[in-house]
């Protein structure tokens, strides 16, 4: 067994740690809706997930899986940029997962962007309780993500230290660009 698991895994590893059944926690990119389905078996019958997608596509592929697993009335699916997170989640939140990049098996022009993907962190930061946690699984390489991974890896070394630890892991031996994995915690 490796020990040392890939970005996702660790992510997932985390949040296992961080949410509690009851907890309010949000999907920043519900893609094909593996994230979604996960955090919504966490937050137990008393939570709540807030899934975005800006991709009608996405949000369908999620529907599916979340009611295959009879989950789907723990979730909200948002047709929505996950910078406006602001908009529709109510109260504070325990966790924010993103994964940065575009959706698995659909058209790579349509991805993330920074100028977006920032507004989004932010507000996820704002609506963080203490000691919550955001999670970024930062998929660039191919032809897609350069800017937003240089543009991010950038903008986390200014967030404030006295409010927010930020981590940044990364694989330095494999090839193919391997995902990066980012975490905020808010301390206060």
């Amino acid at each position: 067994m490796q020990l040392i698991k890939n970005c996702l895994g660790q992510s997932h590893d985390i949040a296992e740690r961080i949410v509690k059944e009851g907890d309010k926690v949000v999907d920043a990119t519900a893609g094909n809706g593996n994230d979604t389905v996960f955090l919504a078996k966490l937050i137990g019958e008393t939570g709540k997930v807030y899934a975005f997608d800006i991709q009608e596509k996405a949000l369908e592929k999620t529907k599916e899986k979340l009611k295959s697993q009879s989950l789907e009335h723990r979730v909200e699916l948002i047709k929505d940029g996950h910078e406006n997170m602001g908009k529709y989640v109510n109260g504070q939140v325990s966790l924010a997962m993103f994964n940065l990049g575009y959706l698995p098996g659909g058209n790579h022009s349509i991805c993330t962007r920074f100028q977006t993907t920032k507004k989004a962190i932010e507000a996820a930061m704002e609506l963080l309780k203490k000691n919550g946690l955001v999670i970024l699984v930062v998929y660039y390489g191919g032809d897609s993500g350069f800017e937003e991974k240089d543009a991010l890896m950038d903008y986390i070394t200014t967030i404030d230290s006295r409010n927010y630890s930020v981590l940044r892991s990364e694989f330095v031996n494999q090839p193919n660009c391997p995902p990066l994995l980012v975490l905020i915690e808010k301390l206060m």
